[in-house]
């Protein structure tokens, strides 16, 4: 309604359509401050007014109030990131609440100088974060579902304390050359290409590649028990890749000289 009635607001937004505001992932956000945007605003239908009876815009201001906890945790001021909700009638409502964010922005300045951070610490904290998305969502996926009566009561929802946690107890997790049997299950079911892995060779987790998710370790066969989670102490150095060779013995090798004269008898 905003085009349609004339109004004026700011020309510095880009728009980035989605079927629901519930759609908008944690992801989206760090991406777009990883490609240079100063903000983020996320707009969705009125509470209590969802088109799809899914409520997608209570998710949307459930992953807000974690994503502001996580840019704080990082340095980054919450401020750069807001959520509002409208209906589509709403164009006056939408030209001011834009307007009034854009605003906002500018004060805050550049993102990273109004925060005082260079842009290599900026982007390695922001790339970080992006990359752990996965594990974060996987760890607060109880309270990610948790629909509030009251809207007011998501700013407090997650403390620093609890963030803080969280990104000090990030997990690792390292495959046990010793257990491992090169089955490759684990390989082919990591979403972040993250095992190195071969025919019969002793498969190495990509430390900088891992997204921390899990799947390695719930993929792994039990009778193998390869996979081992780490949490606060560091990972042991993989092992060297002329050493990764299984070497497996032939039925025949493990058949003994008594057993060979019984056979043959």
């Amino acid at each position: 309604m905003s085009g349609v009635s004339r109004l004026q607001y700011t020309t510095e937004m880009r728009l980035v359509r989605v079927m629901c505001s519930g759609r908008v992932d944690p992801a989206f956000v760090f991406r777009a401050f990883l490609n240079g945007m100063d903000g983020v605003f996320v707009g969705g239908c009125l509470l209590n007014e969802c088109k799809y009876v899914t409520h997608g815009n209570y998710h949307a201001l459930n992953m807000v109030s974690l994503c502001k906890r996580l840019l704080e945790h990082i340095g980054v001021s919450p401020e750069r990131l807001r959520i509002a909700f409208m209906s589509s009638s709403d164009g006056a409502f939408v030209a001011e609440v834009t307007n009034e964010f854009v605003k906002k922005v500018r004060e805050l300045g550049p993102l990273g100088e109004g925060e005082g951070l260079d842009k290599e610490e900026l982007y390695s904290r922001l790339k970080e974060v992006a990359r752990l998305i996965p594990y974060i969502k996987m760890a607060k996926k109880e309270k990610l579902a948790v629909r509030l009566a009251n809207p007011e009561e998501y700013g407090q929802f997650y403390t620093r304390d609890e963030i803080d946690a969280l990104m000090r107890e990030v997990p690792s997790y390292y495959i046990d050359p010793e257990k491992c049997q090169a089955c490759m299950t684990c390989a082919r079911r990591c979403p972040a290409e993250a095992i190195i892995s071969a025919k019969n060779q002793i498969h190495v987790i990509d430390q900088e590649k891992c997204i921390k998710c899990g799947t390695c370790l719930e993929a792994c066969p039990p009778r193998f028990a390869a996979v081992k989670k780490i949490v606060g102490e560091p990972v042991p150095p993989p092992i060297p890749e002329e050493k990764r060779t299984i070497v497996r013995k032939r039925k025949e090798e493990e058949i003994s000289p008594s057993e060979e004269a019984l056979v043959e008898g």
